[in-house]
């Protein structure tokens, strides 16, 4: 059985989709909102291959600034991947780059910023071990 999470090689984490209809347009493409689905559960699968599916404390991550660049369109029933880089790790935050790849190239890039917040809602500080395991990643990527 293929591990539903994804993979983790040299920094990056590799989540592999495919486009199904209920994700697409009237034209048979992906509707754009649904990249930031297909991003946001590559963030859940990375955190979870990490071993950290709970970030302690009831503490949740929350988008606090996404640029999207739509460069090509994905169609039904294609085969896609999303990979994830953590480019840096701050005290409450860190900044993750995320490209959906497709039929050979780039089709969408997002810039992301997700912030820990308290369940009231509150910023609050990196868990130890979430630090300690975002760190891992970018490092790897400075050696490779």
């Amino acid at each position: 059985m293929t591990n539903l999470s994804g993979r983790i090689e040299d920094g990056v984490h590799h989540l592999p989709l495919r486009v199904y209809y209920e994700d697409t347009d009237a034209a048979g493409l992906v509707y754009y909102a649904n990249y930031l689905k297909y991003a946001e559960r590559a963030r859940t699968e990375m955190i979870r291959l990490l071993g950290l599916s709970d970030i302690g404390g009831g503490a949740a991550f929350a988008v606090r600034r996404c640029t999207v660049d739509y460069l090509r369109p994905a169609r039904l029933d294609d085969e896609i991947e999303v990979c994830t880089r953590v480019r840096a790790v701050r005290g409450a935050s860190a900044d993750l780059e995320q490209v959906v790849r497709g039929r050979g190239g780039d089709l969408v890039r997002l810039d992301v910023r997700v912030a820990v917040v308290t369940p009231a809602g509150r910023p609050t500080r990196l868990p130890r071990e979430l630090r300690a395991a975002l760190e891992l990643f970018v490092q790897s990527q400075t050696r490779a």
